[in-house]
């Protein structure tokens, strides 16, 4: 863990996150809001980026959901937040289809093929995701590639996590992932280019 390109800002919380799931799993009420606080931001960014200006909305339904499932969890820190964001995204999935929201289409992904190289400014991409500007840009990719740049950069979850969210395989994510950072490169006014390649967001193996 630690060497796949996720944020350290929010690994450097996973170990408080797990010892305060623990606790609340136990019935401690403030260790609940402990771990609601290290979660939430990324997972408001997620569902931003799939439902809009209906993330709060979505965010509280899967915050019950969360707390009423607590005591089935297994898992750390990190666990924690992959759990959460499968809740969040079957939470934001039900919105959808209740306001008949079509997904964007995958098919919109070719566009992505015959990009010019690699663009070196995924840290720029990576910076910019927390403003709302750069969210709506997400929300502007294909749905594959925006799930996967808000899971490894938003929430935070490794390759392999966010593939189990996703119910695909790492390479898929990686994949998607290194596509959609790439786009968002360009459209934040990426100019240099470097051989960088997909490591940015490679795997932990």
């Amino acid at each position: 863990m630690g060497q796949g390109g996720e944020p350290r800002r929010v690994q450097a919380y996973d170990g408080e996150l797990g010892t305060a799931v623990a606790r609340a799993q136990e019935g401690d009420e403030s260790a609940f809001a402990v771990a609601y606080r290290l979660v939430q931001p990324g997972l408001l960014g997620y569902l931003r980026g799939l439902v809009g200006e209906d993330a709060e909305d979505v965010a509280s339904d899967a915050w019950l959901e969360i707390a009423r499932d607590l005591g089935r969890f297994r898992g750390d820190g990190a666990g924690f937040r992959g759990w959460t964001a499968t809740i969040a995204r079957h939470r934001a999935l039900d919105h959808l289809r209740r306001q008949k929201v079509r997904p964007r289409s995958a098919a919109l992904e070719q566009d992505m093929l015959d990009l010019p190289g690699p663009y070196s400014t995924h840290d720029q991409a990576l910076e910019s995701l927390s403003t709302e500007y750069a969210l709506e840009l997400v929300r502007g990719l294909p749905r594959d590639q925006a799930e996967a740049v808000l899971l490894r950069v938003v929430v935070g979850l490794d390759g392999p996590a966010a593939a189990r969210v996703l119910g695909k395989r790492p390479g898929a994510v990686r994949t998607a992932a290194y596509r959609g950072l790439k786009r968002l490169a360009q459209q934040l006014g990426a100019e240099r280019v470097t051989d960088d390649g997909p490591r940015t967001l490679g795997e932990s193996t």
